[in-house]
C-alpha cells in the first residue's frame, strides 16, 4: 500500500509571537528571531520530516543557530503526541533538519515546529511533510496488508544513528540513514521494528577503530560510543532466534573510502576492504520471508 505523503505548510496555520513588557525592538541583537507552525494530526503513527533551514548560521550567547524545536503540547484533556524515541515532550534539529517519529493518540493532536535564527533576520519555519507510517486499519483495528502474500512484506523501522558534530538523528526506514558522500562519521546507531516484530526481535553489533569489537545489543539500545569521537568501522545485523524462521534482515554500509559495502544478510559482518574506514551511511531492510 502507498503512503500517504503530504505537503505539511500547506495543512499548518502560522504564529506570530507577542512580546510580554518590556517590549523588545523585532531586530534586537539581544534575541534570537523565531516562528512557528502547527502541525494537526489524526490519530496513527507519522514521520514528520524536516527540511533544511534556510537561513544564515551564527552564535549567540554560546546558543547555535538556526535551529529548530519539534515540541507536542498537551490537549485540555492532558493528552499529546508522542514523540518516539526521546522519552521527552520535544526533540531538537539541527539547521540540516531531520525525521521525527510520532504516535498521535485517539481523536488526534498538535506538533509545534517552531525554528529560532539570529536576530538579524526573521526565522523562517523549514519546508515540513507529514507521511503516514501504520496501514489502513479495518475489523476491529487488524492491520490488513495490500501486498500479495507471495511478496516480502517489508517490515517499517527506525533507526537512530549518533553522527559527529550532528548528535543523535533519528530515521525512518527503508533507505540510506546517515550522509553518504559528506564524510560525517556515525559513532553509535541503533534499530527499532515500529510493526509486526518488536525491538527485542531485533539484534545488532558494531566495530570500532582497530576492529575492537562492542558487545550484541537489542532492545533498540544504542550501539556505540556517544561524544568521544570514535567512529564505527563495521557493524552487523541479525534477528533474535525465535524470529530467524520467518523474518530476513539485509544490509549494506557507506564507508569513507571504501563506498557502498555489501549487501550482507542475517548476521554477516559488514566491514570495508580499507582498514579503519569510518561508517558515513547505513541501509537496512527487514522483510518476511515469502511463503512457499
Amino acid at each position: 500500500m502507498q503512503t500517504r505523503r503530504t505537503v505539511a505548510k500547506s495543512r499548518t496555520r502560522r504564529l506570530e509571537f507577542a512580546e510580554a513588557a518590556p517590549a523588545i525592538p523585532a531586530h534586537s541583537p539581544d534575541r534570537l528571531s523565531a516562528a512557528a507552525s502547527l502541525v494537526p494530526l489524526g490519530e496513527g503513527l507519522y514521520a514528520l520530516i524536516i527540511g533544511e533551514t534556510a537561513s544564515t548560521e551564527g552564535e549567540l550567547s554560546g546558543f547555535r543557530a538556526p535551529i529548530v524545536q519539534v515540541s507536542a503540547p498537551p490537549d485540555c484533556e492532558g493528552r499529546r503526541i508522542e514523540i518516539i524515541g526521546t522519552g521527552q515532550q520535544e526533540t531538537w534539529l539541527r539547521h540540516e533538519g531531520g525525521t521525527v517519529i510520532l504516535r498521535s493518540p485517539p481523536g488526534g493532536g498538535v506538533i509545534v515546529v517552531t525554528a529560532y535564527g539570529l536576530p538579524a533576520q526573521l526565522a523562517q519555519v523549514p519546508p515540513i511533510e507529514v507521511e503516514r507510517l501504520d496501514r489502513s486499519r479495518a475489523n476491529g483495528g487488524t492491520i490488513r496488508s495490500a501486498q500479495p502474500p507471495d511478496e516480502p512484506h517489508e517490515i517499517r523501522t527506525e533507526i537512530i544513528v549518533h553522527m559527529e558534530r550532528l548528535g543523535d538523528r533519528r530515521f525512518p526506514g527503508p533507505g540510506w540513514v546517515g550522509n553518504r558522500g559528506k564524510r560525517l562519521r556515525i559513532e553509535a546507531f541503533s534499530i527499532r521494528p515500529i510493526e509486526t516484530l518488536t525491538p527485542r526481535d531485533i539484534e545488532f553489533m558494531a566495530l570500532g577503530p582497530n576492529r575492537r569489537q562492542a558487545p550484541w545489543v537489542t532492545d533498540a539500545k544504542l550501539c556505540g560510543t556517544r561524544g568521544r569521537g570514535m567512529p564505527l568501522t563495521g557493524f552487523a545485523i541479525r534477528l533474535a532466534a525465535h524470529a530467524q524462521e520467518q523474518f530476513d534482515v539485509v544490509y549494506d554500509g557507506a564507508f569513507f573510502e571504501s563506498g557502498v559495502v555489501g549487501p550482507y544478510r542475517n548476521g554477516e559482518l559488514c566491514t570495508p576492504p580499507i582498514g579503519d574506514d569510518p561508517l558515513e551511511a547505513i541501509n537496512v531492510r527487514l522483510t518476511r520471508r515469502c511463503s512457499e
